[in-house]
């Protein structure tokens, strides 16, 4: 009698997963930071002009993202995975053979297409495909280890940028062959779908609880898709404006240059936590606490982030912020994936996860260019930072109308089947 195999290659999966989020995110996007001074300086290039490889990034994944849905179901994960790595490894080769502004804007445009194909829409849809129970705590796990993948980049490639004027070339190309590691072993591993042979039973237990759905072409009929993009836009663009601006804030108000830097260590260790944490925390306590707690958090974070001074009080603040603040920052991440199955179903959820991802990345490019602007105008932050908490209060409250609008959908639906 042959006895079934106790093991799931799910967590093959799941590793590979965070493989490739470690990789991709914390080699190459958590880790700009320390290229663009060297890059500059080397070069002659205005920061200013350097900075728009960032835009040419942020508009990539949005555009792209947008066509997640029918790509993923043309092609498959693994297709696309290993296409984001390919284009990962191109913008890497431009990056260090670069000697003007636009070479390093082509790079920009590859890096955002293969971060569209590697990191968050691209695990949420592998989880949700793979993964029958404790879908937000295995995404947590997984986008968490983008805390520790930048903390090995940057201790890897620091000393190799240091090594001379245009040593960044040589980290750039170490990146590019860390990647191409990376893509083999993923060739070699990963799956597309599990085998349907296995888990049957458990298979079947998730089938008859979980919420089908509605299709694309109904979702966009309903007013509370267009209230959830709102809020996914409201959140990018204010999270990823307020993150931005945090540091040089930190600066003007004449906090201790060290004391900043362990604030800023704090954020990471903190960050990386939260992703986790969230996660287990809609499991156990559902979307709509896990939605108000994200939101309210980034409403405490800027009233605490207005109010930081150069006093005892304001060490304070500054370190209370930093933990508060990253109990927001997963409201651009493992928060779009629970998002799109939780309001709108199994059916649509590659094309809205692709939909909502695009929202959230379009949000990025206008949310710091936005703050700075207003610095230049006014002299301060303060503004801007008003401004995004009550935008931020708003998008809380109707986050709440939208979960109570899918919820009545979902209702229905679970009366007509019986469930």
């Amino acid at each position: 009698m042959n006895k079934e195999s106790k093991f799931d290659y799910k967590w093959v999966i799941i590793l590979l997963s965070g493989l490739m989020v470690m990789t991709v995110l914390g080699f190459c996007s958590s880790s700009r930071g320390i290229f663009i001074t060297p890059i500059c300086d080397a070069l002659n290039i205005k920061r200013s002009a350097f900075s728009i490889n960032s835009s040419c990034r942020y508009i990539t994944t949005s555009i792209v993202n947008i066509f997640f849905g029918t790509l993923i179901a043309k092609f498959g994960a693994k297709k696309l995975i290993c296409a984001g790595f390919i284009s990962l490894i191109i913008s890497m080769l431009l990056y260090s053979f670069g000697t003007n502004v636009f070479v390093f804007y082509l790079g920009g445009v590859f890096l955002g297409m293969g971060l569209s194909w590697t990191t968050t829409t691209m695990v949420g849809s592998v989880v949700n495909k793979w993964c029958a129970e404790n879908k937000g705590t295995i995404m947590g796990v997984i986008l968490a280890s983008n805390g520790i993948g930048a903390a090995i980049a940057i201790q890897i490639l620091s000393p190799i940028i240091n090594s001379g004027v245009f040593g960044y070339r040589n980290a750039y190309r170490l990146v590019a062959v860390i990647l191409a590691v990376v893509l083999l072993i993923i060739i070699v591993f990963f799956k597309n779908t599990p085998e349907k042979t296995k888990n049957i039973a458990k298979t079947e237990k998730v089938k008859n609880n979980a919420y089908v759905g509605i299709s694309f072409s109904e979702a966009v009929k309903r007013p509370y898709f267009y209230g959830a993009l709102f809020c996914i836009f409201v959140s990018g663009m204010i999270l990823q404006s307020v993150t931005g601006i945090s540091t040089p804030l930190l600066n003007d108000v004449g906090l201790d240059k060290g004391y900043i830097a362990t604030v800023l260590s704090v954020h990471s260790i903190a960050l990386t936590v939260s992703k986790f944490s969230i996660g287990f925390i809609y499991d156990k306590a559902g979307l709509r606490k896990t939605s108000s707690l994200c939101f309210v958090a980034g409403v405490i974070a800027m009233i605490l982030l207005v109010n930081i001074s150069a006093t005892k009080t304001g060490n304070i603040l500054a370190m209370a912020y930093t933990v508060v603040s990253s109990i927001a920052l997963p409201l651009e991440t493992i928060m779009l994936p629970i998002y799109a199955r939780e309001l709108f179903g199994e059916i649509s959820f590659n094309k809205i996860l692709g939909i909502f991802a695009s929202v959230n990345t379009a949000g990025y490019a206008l949310g710091e260019p936005i703050a700075n602007l207003c610095y230049d105008i006014t002299g301060k932050y303060n503004i801007s930072i008003y401004v995004c908490c009550g935008l931020m209060a708003i998008a809380a409250v109707v986050m709440m109308f939208v979960i109570n609008a899918a919820n009545k959908d979902k209702n229905k639906q679970f009366q007509i089947s019986g469930k």
